[in-house]
């Protein structure tokens, strides 16, 4: 073999493997200092975890006093969908009363379930307009000139013809 097609076949497996590599991809919470776990029960309180691990990813629907921060690591490789390696969850519940952490519950992947989506579409009431009566619905409806009897709209003085 030739010093050149040999460079370009070791470049070519190069590049074939260097493509398998998977992308890994990290999203939500990112703990610096302090990690979720950590937060004490009774002891800390909303202003204290706040400043420990900043502001929740989400906070509850129906309950202002429950606070998630949420954390998760995917990869992927070449053209196939990302998968998800990694995922943790952690729910810190606050007493209404006094404010202070009542909870501290961490979930990760395994924990969670797998809902099946039915993608169906809810139809609609009514008719649907054909591409010809979208098309012409507004002619002769005069919607595109000014009216004249529009002294009585609100907006407009009596008299003023602008």
């Amino acid at each position: 073999m030739s010093r050149p097609v040999a460079f370009a076949a070791l470049a070519a497996v190069v590049l074939a493997t260097g493509a398998c590599t998977p992308l890994t991809n990290y999203s939500g919470f990112q703990a610096v200092e302090e990690q979720p776990a950590d937060v004490k029960v009774g002891e800390d309180t909303k202003s204290t975890v706040m400043g420990k691990l900043g502001s929740p990813s989400a906070t509850s629907t129906f309950d202002a006093n429950t606070w998630y921060y949420m954390t998760q690591v995917t990869d992927r490789v070449a053209f196939y969908r990302p998968r998800v390696i990694k995922r943790d969850v952690v729910a810190i519940t606050f007493a209404q009363a006094d404010e202070k952490v009542a909870g501290v519950k961490s979930y990760t992947l395994r924990d969670g379930k797998v809902i099946n989506y039915a993608d169906r579409e809810t139809p609609t009431r009514g008719r649907e307009l054909t591409i010809l009566e979208q098309l012409l619905g507004n002619v002769g409806r005069g919607g595109m000139l000014p009216r004249d009897d529009e002294d009585g709209a609100p907006g407009n003085r009596p008299g003023d013809r602008r």
